[in-house]
């Protein structure tokens, strides 16, 4: 028993192994064999049904049968090997010879990738074929079209070509052979080859067909177009001279013969149908002609500019002169009664100045307009910029003579409001005198005295020769301030003042009945003698808070409109 348990367990592992093979050379087969299926059911002969709508003749034959030899001998040859193979396969399985069977397994996989990759040659070979047949057919028939349509514009339109138009029907000659040669290969079968005609074809004619297309346009610009706006750009020139513009420094007449130079050399290019650097150039030469035309209309432009603005800039010239000379004595003035800073004292200086070398600027300006020996374009620049200049000095000159004027309308708002200040100082005094307190507190008198002291600084500026009129805003900017802080205190101390007298009165009627209410309200009563009134408050409040809740919010409320009352 000891040995037979062994045996019988190394027996159940070969059997279950033995299984497992068969099981995977078996799924193996199968695969194989669909394959192989896979391969005999391909439309390889529909596909080469669809030769014979074509010229079987020539080389159109000859791979026909080349394909259909080749897919008798994988039906007839190849395909039945494979099946003797995967017999042979399933009998080495049988047998337990593994080993055998998957060698024979891989070289039946060879065979059937390699039977595979002939038929997808073949497929891929006709199918270029007859791609090939449908679109030479298509291309040629548009060719033809092209061909026709650019001998009829040769012959109606000869003398737009010139010279050209011979070797334009040279390179059309070869087209009607290249047809007929087309032609004849598409009936012969040999598409391929007549594919070969169709590039060729296409090449020449996109070229040959452009040039027709573009050489009378470009004959037109070199023997007509262009001369004649030299032409016209040199009686313009020559006019312009006569009526004394200066016209050196455009250097047309130089660059015009240099334009002509080339015509004679483009026009040869063109003859032997070179035109692509041609295109390009006289691209550039337009371009360069629309400058010169644009040259002499700026010119013209500067021209009227300088007749009809020069004089109006001298004008302005001497009205800002004028205007900035009378600043000078108006400042001259002010500041023997108002205070200037250095830098506002220096801008009637620094005017003088720049209009000064404007006017010397100018001067030599008129000197050229004079002359006519400067380009009328420089001379607008020159004077565009002179306006420019001189209008800026305006504005600043306006400014500082506003700011000139301003300064009596500033001395006299100082006084108003220093006035007014002096008044609210009054109300409020008069306010604290009215109001029912023992006295006033230390720290109000401080205040208006502060407030006082303020309005002397003040009025002290006011007399003084020349009067800093930035000291008096800012003294009273000061002043308003001290005003308003005091304003607040009073209200609030006089707020305070009936609150304490209306808790004090409320709180009577608990002197009596609320222990320690009496002691509270007698300390109260001797803090707001000696002007305490802070501490009088905070003492009253609790105690009747204490005594009857929400009694204090009441009275507030009360003391807030008996003040504003």
């Amino acid at each position: 028993m000891n040995y037979i348990i062994p045996i019988v367990v190394v027996l159940l592992v070969f059997v279950v192994v033995i299984f497992v093979y068969r099981k995977k050379h078996h799924t193996e087969i199968s695969r194989l064999d669909q394959k192989r299926l896979d391969i005999q059911n391909k439309p390889v002969l529909e596909e080469l049904s669809k030769v014979k709508s074509l010229n079987m003749s020539g080389q159109a034959e000859e791979m026909f049968e080349r394909w259909r030899n080749k897919w008798s001998e994988l039906i007839d040859v190849e395909l039945p090997k494979i099946d003797e193979h995967l017999m042979q396969v399933e009998d080495f399985v049988d047998k337990f010879q593994f080993k055998k069977a998957t060698a024979l397994e891989k070289e039946i996989e060879l065979i059937i990738d390699s039977c595979d990759e002939e038929l997808v040659g073949i497929l891929g070979e006709l199918n270029e074929l007859m791609e090939s047949e449908q679109q030479s057919r298509v291309e040629i028939e548009k060719l033809q079209l092209d061909y026709r349509t650019a001998r009829k514009t040769l012959l109606a339109h000869q003398y737009s070509f010139g010279a050209a138009g011979v070797p334009l029907e040279k390179e059309l000659e070869i087209f009607p052979a290249q047809f007929e040669e087309y032609n004849r290969l598409t009936i012969e079968g040999n598409y391929l080859e007549a594919r070969n005609i169709v590039e060729e074809l296409d090449k020449k004619g996109e070229r040959i067909f452009r040039l027709i297309g573009e050489i009378p346009t470009l004959l037109t610009e070199i023997q007509h177009k262009i001369p004649s706006d030299i032409k016209d750009i040199r009686n313009g020139h020559r006019e312009m001279e006569l009526q004394s513009f200066f016209l050196l420094h455009l250097e047309i007449p130089e660059k015009l013969e240099a334009i002509e130079a080339k015509l004679p050399i483009f026009k040869e290019h063109v003859i032997h149908l070179e035109t692509e650097n041609i295109k390009e150039q006289m691209a550039e030469i337009k371009s360069e002609i629309d400058t010169f035309y644009d040259a002499l209309e700026n010119e013209a432009h500067a021209k009227r500019f300088v007749d009809t603005s020069f004089a109006e800039v001298g004008q302005q010239l001497a009205e800002v002169s004028d205007f900035v000379d009378d600043l000078q004595d108006e400042s001259d003035t002010v500041q023997k009664s108002y205070h200037l800073s250095e830098s506002e004292v220096a801008v009637p200086v620094q005017a003088r100045s720049a209009i000064s070398g404007y006017r010397q600027r100018y001067e030599l300006l008129a000197v050229e307009v004079k002359e006519k020996q400067s380009a009328y374009s420089s001379l607008r620049e020159e004077l565009e910029e002179l306006h420019k200049l001189i209008e800026e000095q305006r504005i600043v000159a306006e400014a500082y003579f506003k700011k000139l004027v301003n300064l009596r309308v500033h001395e006299n708002d100082g006084r108003d409001q220093l006035a007014q200040l002096e008044k609210r100082l009054h109300q409020l005094e008069r306010k604290i005198q009215k109001a029912n307190i023992p006295g006033v507190p230390e720290e109000i008198d401080a205040r208006c005295a502060e407030i006082e002291k303020q309005l002397n600084v003040i009025k002290k500026e006011l007399n003084q020769i020349p009067i800093n009129v930035g000291v008096i805003a800012t003294g009273v900017n000061k002043g308003d301030s001290l005003i308003t802080e005091a304003e607040q205190v009073v209200t609030e101390m006089m707020e305070n003042v009936q609150l304490i007298e209306l808790l004090i009165q409320y709180g009577n009627r608990y002197r009596t009945v609320k222990p320690g209410m009496d002691e509270r309200l007698i300390e109260a009563e001797e803090a707001f003698r000696n002007l305490r009134f802070n501490k009088a408050l905070e003492i009253v409040a609790t105690a009747v808070d204490t005594a009857e809740p929400g009694a204090l919010k009441k009275m507030e409320e009360i003391a807030r409109d008996k003040v504003v009352r």
